[in-house]
């Protein structure tokens, strides 16, 4: 075989596994988002007026690229005003657990997405599931139960961030499955509803008078995260997401997990404990049983 054909032959394979690396860089950029975000907090950003600034900045910069695909929005307003609200309540829901919550509880519990995911996929948008699917389901999740502690998960009182973290995982498997779902809608306007959705969402939960202007809001460092680490963020994992069955982008998620216990170990004074570690293999095997079944994949 020439190297032409051997390049030609290989080429199919190759694409089908650039969502799964891009999605596993982006998964690595939300993971660490504690990092800003708990920084911007700390220099006078109050969460929800951070979320408005941050995502309304990017509204506005996904104006020029809707406008070119606005012929593909085109009877799909009901669709893209979903992905208003299923996706703006994810990011708002999201990035308040982190800020004010314990980094690694927050994203365990967020973490219990990959039930929505496969289900998801599933049963609403009538994907097959692989046995291999429902075993990277049931790796995640025991390496999510050991981290929080096993059988004495109950024993710290459930506390308001905890439903919102876990809230959030359901309105990020929602939004995931909308923008899949409508292929037809290119992706920046999809994009621009949820960016527009988050930044509206975080607004109308302000508290009354409160703005995300004035001497102590850092808003040209919140500009700064907006356009880069904001926005790779979610312009990449969206689009990897919408190039994947449902399920398996679900578990590759799981990055995002062992990224946040990874810096939280780099950049805090916290240690780790074995079972800890037990579980954090567990996911990361999960993650890594996705690549694998990407690579032998035919869709």
């Amino acid at each position: 075989m020439s190297q032409a054909n051997s390049y030609e032959f290989r080429r199919p394979r190759m694409l089908r596994l650039i969502p799964v690396f891009v999605l596993l860089c982006t998964s690595v950029l939300w993971g660490a988002s504690w990092l800003p975000l708990k920084a911007l907090h700390q220099q006078g950003a109050d969460g929800l007026a951070l979320i408005a600034c941050a995502y309304g900045v990017l509204a506005i910069i996904a104006l020029p690229w809707v406008w070119r695909a606005r012929a593909s929005m085109r009877g799909h307003w009901h669709w893209l005003l979903a992905i208003v609200l299923f996706g703006g309540a994810a990011n708002v829901s999201f990035s308040y657990a982190i800020i004010y919550g314990d980094v690694v509880r927050v994203m365990v519990l967020f973490y219990l997405l990959p039930v929505w995911g496969v289900l998801g996929g599933r049963f609403i948008l009538k994907e097959p599931t692989a046995w291999w699917r429902w075993c990277g389901v049931a790796m995640a999740l025991t390496g999510a139960f050991i981290i929080l502690g096993g059988p004495n998960i109950l024993a710290r009182p459930i506390h308001y961030l905890d439903f919102i973290a876990i809230g959030s995982g359901i309105f990020f498997a929602a939004s995931n499955l909308i923008f899949r779902g409508v292929q037809q809608v290119s992706l920046p306007p999809k994009l621009f509803a949820l960016f527009l959705g988050s930044s509206l969402l975080a607004h109308l939960l302000l508290p009354s008078g409160q703005l995300w202007t004035g001497d102590q809001f850092p808003l040209g460092w919140v500009l700064l995260y907006a356009t880069t680490w904001l926005l790779l963020a979610n312009w990449g994992s969206l689009w990897a997401i919408t190039q994947m069955p449902a399920g398996r982008s679900a578990i590759i998620l799981i990055m995002e997990l062992i990224t946040a216990v990874a810096t939280q170990v780099a950049f805090t004074e916290q240690t780790l404990q074995g079972y800890v570690w037990l579980g954090g293999s567990l996911i990361m095997g999960a993650a890594l049983l996705e690549i694998i079944a990407a690579q032998r994949s035919n869709t």
